[in-house]
């Protein structure tokens, strides 16, 4: 990026991304979503990390009577940690037996709180779809805010890649990265679109943190995302490990389906005891695992396996596990 444009590092960079970045998030949900957008439903973020961790602060600005954050009773712990430093109420939501969220066990009281409503799809760590329909729904219903991290998105593997927007823009908002698309996590590039009304407030508020994705990296977010031949790669490339890892997990009697999205095999633990397992993968195979408890409580006794080791990494794996 700085080869072709050396002068991107010397000015301030729009907090909202530049106008190159924008067009090419808008052209990106056209092409990959089919949804229609414009450059008033779309602002860029530092990666997306920063902006589940601060969304819960400036959403409790906007809407000081609500003071609740719901989120995936199992999903990544930022959203939680996002409310706790907004000083928010942190109210898990019951998934249901294939790891979907419940918007039923939703308590109205809950509802009538929440200053927005997480949704993760395909979800980390178990990798399933949620009905993203439903939730804009349920949002709209009640006037609650859905935040879909998509994250995943391109790594869709039961059907095809899906956003919340598809559902229409009110009330909603689809929040992506290129660390995950793109395998780009040190350029800290990510974006957010949906309601025009939430992402102006959000551009609004943002410039004033100094939340300013870097302009060479704004440049190469751009290129990363009018290019989908690399992405397609990946996917591949992640497919395969998966069904290699589920043949290991096998020979060691161990049962993993293929997720429905993502690059994680959700494992359930022999008698529930999470922590043997992951001793057993590091001793036996090398492989080092999360607890599922560190996604919350109702991930006891699980275990998450991530797909991102290089293939000759996971070809000595195999030859562990007693596999050629």
């Amino acid at each position: 990026a700085l080869v072709s444009d050396p002068d991107s590092a010397r000015p301030y960079p729009p907090s909202i991304g530049t106008r190159d970045l924008l067009d090419a998030v808008v052209q990106w949900f056209g092409r990959r979503i089919g949804a229609v957008l414009d450059d008033t439903q779309v602002g860029a973020c530092v990666g997306t990390k920063e902006l589940v961790t601060s969304l819960p602060q400036l959403l409790r600005l906007r809407n000081p009577g609500r003071d609740t954050v719901l989120y995936p009773a199992v999903s990544y712990p930022s959203y939680e940690m996002g409310a706790i430093l907004a000083g928010c109420r942190a109210v898990p939501v019951a998934l249901d037996a294939d790891w979907r969220i419940d918007l039923a066990s939703i308590d109205e009281a809950d509802a009538e709180r929440a200053l927005c409503l997480w949704v993760n799809t395909p979800g980390n760590p178990a990798g399933a779809l949620d009905d993203l329909e439903a939730a804009s729904h349920w949002g709209r219903a009640r006037n609650v805010p859905v935040v879909s991290d998509e994250c995943y998105i391109e790594f869709t593997w039961a059907g095809k890649p899906r956003s919340i927007v598809q559902h229409g823009m009110t009330g909603v908002l689809a929040v992506h990265s290129l660390s995950k698309r793109s395998n780009l996590a040190g350029l800290r590039v990510g974006f957010y679109a949906g309601d025009p009304d939430l992402v102006w407030y959000l551009r609004e508020t943002r410039k004033h943190q100094g939340l300013l994705v870097p302009g060479p990296a704004q440049i190469a977010g751009v290129a990363s995302l009018q290019d989908q031949d690399h992405v397609d790669v990946q996917a591949d490339r992640y497919r395969q490990r998966l069904d290699s890892l589920i043949e290991v997990l096998a020979a060691l009697d161990l049962k993993a389906d293929m997720p429905e999205g993502g690059f994680y095999l959700w494992v359930e633990a022999p008698d529930g005891d999470e922590t043997a397992l992951c001793l057993r993968l590091a001793e036996e195979l090398g492989v080092l695992t999360t607890p599922g408890k560190t996604f919350g409580k109702g991930g006891a006794g699980y275990v998450r396996i991530a797909a991102v080791v290089p293939d000759d990494s996971l070809h000595l794996v195999r030859m562990r596990a007693g596999l050629t």
